[in-house]
C-alpha cells in the first residue's frame, strides 16, 4: 500500500466516506492492473499543490467575514491544470483533492491535453446577495492570481457557480494582468469568449454515453424508463435531451424533493414550471411527490445520479433496480456499493467517462479562446460527440481485453496515459 498524503478533512462528520481515500483506492486498483512502478504510483497519489487562501469579504450590512478558499492542483503531466470551482457548504480540502485527481484521469481518458485541478469555497451561495458573491469571487480570484492562467490552471463552473462567476473571474484576472485573457477560465458567457453548446455539454455527454451503452445492450433510447436524481445544469440538460430522443423520464428530484409519473414526465413543461417557481419542481401537475431515497430505488432501465457524491452506498445498493447506472455526478456511488452493483451485472458508467462532456466543451472553448476563432454550436456538438464516443469505445475495448468492469477499464486508460507521459518526461531532479 502506497503512503497517501495526509489531508485535513475539514467539516467531516462521523461515518463520513473519505472522498480522497476512495479516489486513491481507484488509482491503486488501476495501478495494480497496469503493474505500475511503485514510484510512479507514489507520485500520482499526491496532489502537486494544495492552495488554501483567506477571503475577507465585506457583507452588504457592513460586517466583515473571512472565508477559506481552496484550489488543489493534482497533476500537470499532460498539460495545464483544469477543473471546476464549486460553492457549497460541504467543500473541504479532502473533497476538492479527490475531485482534482479524478479530473486528471478524466482528461487523460478523453485525450484532452490537461491535468486535473479543483477549487471551492465552503459557502451556500443562496445565503449571499449577488453583490456579495461578486466580491467573494473577485477576492478569491485575486488571491489565486499567481496560481491560475491560460497555460497554468483554467477554472470552470461547478456546483453553486455558473457563467456569471466565470465572467467575474475572467475580468479580475484580466484587470490584474492589464489585458483581456478569455482563456483563463471556461464556461463563460458568450459575450466574453464563451462557447456555444457549453450550457448543455455535460448533460449531452451523459445522453451520448447512455445511448451508446444501451446500443451495446441491443436497445435504443426510445421508450426506456429513466430516473434522474438532480434537475440542475446537468440533470436538467440530460433529461431534456433524453426526452427529445424518446426516453421516458419517470422521476426527477432536486434538494427540495422529487416527483414521479409512471407514464413519464413532460420535461419541457417541467422546465417551464421550474423556471416559474424559482427552480422548484415540487407540486408539478400530473406527478406524485417522492422522496430522494425512494427515487433512487425505483424500477427503471437507467438511473442517473446527477447531484452530489455518495448517493448510492452500502445502505441502499441492494435496493437499486436499474440496469444501467450513469454517474452524471462525481462519485455518486461509493466504492463498496460499486462492487455490489458490478457483481450483480449492473452496467455502471463511471463518472470520469459519463460526465466528461463538460470538460470536453471546456477544452473546445479554451481552444477557441486561444485562437480567437469561434465555432457554431453544430460544430461544437459534433467535436464533443466524436471525443465522447471514441472514449466510450476505448473503455469498452479495454474492458473486454482485460476482462474487467467499465470503471476499472476507464481508470486503466486514464491512469495509464498519465503514467506513460510521466515516464517519458522523466523525473526532474
Amino acid at each position: 500500500m502506497v503512503s497517501m498524503p495526509t489531508l485535513p478533512l475539514v467539516g467531516a462528520t462521523p461515518g463520513h466516506i473519505c472522498p480522497f481515500d476512495q479516489a486513491c483506492s481507484y488509482l491503486e486498483a488501476a495501478a495494480k492492473e497496469l503493474s505500475l512502478d511503485q514510484g510512479i504510483l507514489e507520485i500520482l497519489s499526491h496532489p502537486r499543490r494544495v492552495v488554501t487562501v483567506s477571503i475577507p469579504v465585506k457583507l452588504d450590512n457592513g460586517d466583515i467575514r473571512v472565508l477559506a478558499g481552496h484550489r488543489v492542483q493534482h497533476s500537470d503531466i499532460l498539460g495545464p491544470y483544469k477543473g471546476g470551482t464549486r460553492y457549497h457548504p460541504a467543500v473541504t480540502v479532502n473533497e476538492v483533492s479527490a475531485l482534482a485527481m479524478l479530473m486528471t484521469w478524466k482528461c487523460a481518458l478523453l485525450g484532452i491535453p490537461y491535468g486535473g485541478a479543483k477549487g471551492g469555497i465552503a459557502i451556500d451561495p443562496q445565503n449571499y446577495s449577488v453583490s456579495e458573491l461578486e466580491r467573494i469571487t473577485r477576492r478569491y480570484t485575486s488571491e489565486l492570481i499567481k496560481d491560475i492562467g491560460p497555460a497554468l490552471d483554467i477554472p470552470a463552473p461547478d456546483v453553486g457557480t455558473s457563467a456569471r462567476e466565470m465572467a467575474w473571474m475572467m475580468d479580475t484576472y484580466s484587470m490584474n494582468v492589464g489585458h483581456a485573457v478569455p482563456g483563463v477560465v471556461t464556461g463563460k458567457p458568450l459575450s466574453v469568449g464563451g462557447s456555444r453548446g457549453r450550457e448543455m455539454a455535460t448533460g449531452r455527454g451523459v445522453m451520448i454515453i447512455v445511448r451508446e451503452a444501451l446500443a451495446d445492450l441491443g436497445k435504443s433510447l426510445d421508450g426506456v424508463r429513466v430516473v434522474i436524481q438532480g434537475f440542475g445544469n446537468v440533470g436538467g440538460a440530460a433529461a431534456e435531451l433524453l426526452y427529445q430522443a424518446g426516453a421516458k423520464i419517470i422521476a426527477v428530484s432536486t434538494a427540495e424533493g422529487g416527483i414521479f409519473a409512471n407514464d413519464g414526465l413532460d420535461i419541457p413543461a417541467l422546465k417551464a414550471y421550474a423556471a416559474e417557481n424559482h427552480k422548484s419542481i415540487v407540486g408539478f401537475p400530473q406527478s406524485e411527490p417522492i422522496k430522494n431515497a425512494e427515487l433512487l430505488t425505483l424500477s427503471c432501465d437507467v438511473l442517473i445520479p446527477a447531484a452530489l457524491e455518495n448517493q448510492i452506498t452500502e445502505e441502499n445498493v441492494d435496493q437499486i433496480q436499474a440496469q444501467i447506472v450513469a454517474e452524471a455526478a462525481n462519485g455518486p456511488v461509493t466504492l463498496e456499493a460499486n462492487r455490489v452493483l458490478e457483481a450483480r451485472g449492473v452496467t455502471v458508467l463511471p463518472d470520469i467517462l459519463a460526465n466528461a462532456g463538460g470538460v470536453v466543451v471546456s477544452y473546445l472553448e479554451w481552444v477557441q479562446g486561444l485562437s480567437y476563432l469561434f465555432w457554431d454550436e453544430e460544430r461544437v456538438n459534433r467535436e464533443m460527440e466524436h471525443l465522447m464516443v471514441q472514449a466510450y469505445r476505448q473503455v469498452m475495448q479495454q474492458s473486454k481485453m482485460r476482462q474487467v468492469p467499465l470503471r476499472l477499464a476507464a481508470y486503466t486508460l486514464g491512469v495509464g496515459r498519465v503514467a506513460q507521459a510521466l515516464s517519458d518526461r522523466g523525473l526532474y531532479p
